[in-house]
């Protein structure tokens, strides 16, 4: 906390500058997964630099680089070294509350999908949460921050009573999503559950042994946002052309993974180099729970929970106001 105050103030400084010509290099940041193949396509098609030289910015540089979690993501983000940050909603909540009212105000500008995510564990024991023990390990991109481990505060919540959210953090690991579940699959770490995302979870599920224990649409009531793209009003302000470009990549990129899943199947097995079967990930992005939209669906819900239980200490007035006004006409929540 106390380096991300630091970074914080010397970003302010930074943000209070005097306003220059637009950027022509970007660095775009991606967690892994499934749920980043709209990213994912963006770059290896080279569609936001397609975009940029369509809105008068020719040769734009854009370095793409991959996160393990949203919180060293956002240190990233304060510090300048990155310019579009990518992940889940409870890190896009807390940096939007930490910097509200301040030159940089950190917003989404999208949201990419919407997917459950999976609780699994190998012990038999457990059932529901309420049967982890001290004896078991929850593994998940990073603990107190990341959008499983505010989904699992919140079904803690549900299932201990009020108060009781964070009755199963000492439990979780921070470990990223292909680590974790190897970790999971081998049987000889200490981990022996795993709070993951696609196609991790359901190639976890494969395996004799594992089972769910909690989907995170029972805990949020329905269809939610995973994943979201963000960045600072300084950035949104100095280079209108630039987050111009970057939307029309991004729309064109869920575009194409809509119209035809095969092909998106195909490329990301081609773009992550995960050996696994093609009608397998197609199946997995072609269920009716998953959805690759910019539209974000229950993002009020966790801000709801994180500023009831102290993990942020303003509420927004409305879904709208955690966004930028790329979003402000979506019907969202």
């Amino acid at each position: 906390m106390k380096v991300c105050r630091s970074l914080l103030a010397v970003a302010l400084i930074l943000a209070c500058a005097t306003a220059r010509a637009e950027m022509t290099e970007i660095k775009i940041a991606r967690q892994y997964g499934v749920s980043y193949l709209p990213l994912m396509i963006m770059q290896d098609q080279k569609l936001m630099e397609k975009q940029a030289a369509a809105e008068g910015i020719p040769n734009l540089k854009v370095d793409w680089v991959k996160f393990a979690g949203g919180n060293v993501m956002n240190d990233a983000l304060l510090s300048g070294s990155l310019q579009i940050a990518s992940g889940g909603v409870g890190p896009l909540v807390m940096m939007w509350s930490r910097t509200a009212g301040t030159p940089l105000a950190v917003k989404a500008l999208s949201s990419i999908n919407s997917m459950p995510l999976l609780l699994n564990t190998s012990n038999p024991k457990v059932k529901t949460i309420k049967d982890f023990t001290d004896k078991d390990k929850i593994a998940l991109p990073a603990v107190k921050v990341s959008i499983q481990a505010i989904t699992l505060q919140m079904a803690a919540e549900k299932a201990f009573g009020p108060g009781k959210e964070n009755a199963l953090d000492h439990l979780t690991v921070s470990l990223s999503h292909p680590d974790a579940q190897q970790a999971l699959l081998s049987g000889a770490s200490e981990i022996d559950a795993h709070f993951g995302s696609p196609p991790f979870q359901e190639q976890e599920l494969e395996k004799k042994g594992i089972h769910t224990v909690l989907n995170s649409y029972d805990v949020l009531g329905g269809k939610s946002t995973f994943n979201l793209v963000w960045c600072t009003s300084t950035f949104y302000k100095q280079n209108p052309k630039l987050v111009k470009a970057f939307m029309g990549a991004l729309e064109k990129s869920i575009e194409m993974i809509n119209h035809d899943k095969k092909w998106a199947a195909q490329t990301y097995l081609r773009l992550s180099g995960q050996k696994s079967d093609v009608a397998e990930i197609e199946h997995m992005i072609d269920t009716p729970d998953v959805s690759f939209t910019t539209v974000p669906h229950n993002v009020m819900k966790y801000a709801t929970f994180m500023l009831h239980t102290g993990l942020i200490q303003k509420k927004p007035d409305s879904w709208q106001a955690m966004f930028f006004p790329t979003m402000h006409s979506a019907d969202g929540s």
